[in-house]
C-alpha cells in the first residue's frame, strides 16, 4: 500500500509528460523521412528556405540569394508556400 501512490503519480506523469513527447518524436522523424527536394521548410532556428538537395545527415537549403547547408535533424517543420493549393486551404 505504500507503494500504491508512487505507482499512481508515475501513470500521471506518463499520460501527461512522456507519452505526448513520445507522439511529438515520432512525428518529427516521420516529417524529416518524408522531406523531398523543393519542399519550403522552416529550421529550429527560424531560417525559412527551400531545399535544393538533401541526403541522410545534410540538407542544402536556399533562403534568398544565400545557400546554407544545415543538418536534417535541424528541420523544425514544413511551410506552406504563399499562394499555393495547401496555403488556401489552411487559410479556410
Amino acid at each position: 500500500m505504500q507503494f500504491l501512490p508512487l505507482i499512481v503519480m508515475f501513470v500521471i506523469f506518463w499520460f501527461l509528460l512522456i507519452r505526448p513527447q513520445q507522439k511529438r518524436a515520432k512525428l518529427h522523424k516521420q516529417m524529416l523521412a518524408e522531406l523531398k527536394r523543393g519542399d519550403h521548410v522552416m529550421t529550429s532556428s527560424g531560417l525559412i528556405g527551400r531545399i535544393l538537395e538533401i541526403d541522410d545527415e545534410q540538407v542544402l537549403l536556399e533562403s534568398g540569394e544565400a545557400k546554407l547547408r544545415v543538418s536534417r535533424g535541424s528541420i523544425g517543420g514544413v511551410v506552406p508556400v504563399r499562394g499555393s493549393k495547401d496555403a488556401k486551404e489552411e487559410k479556410k
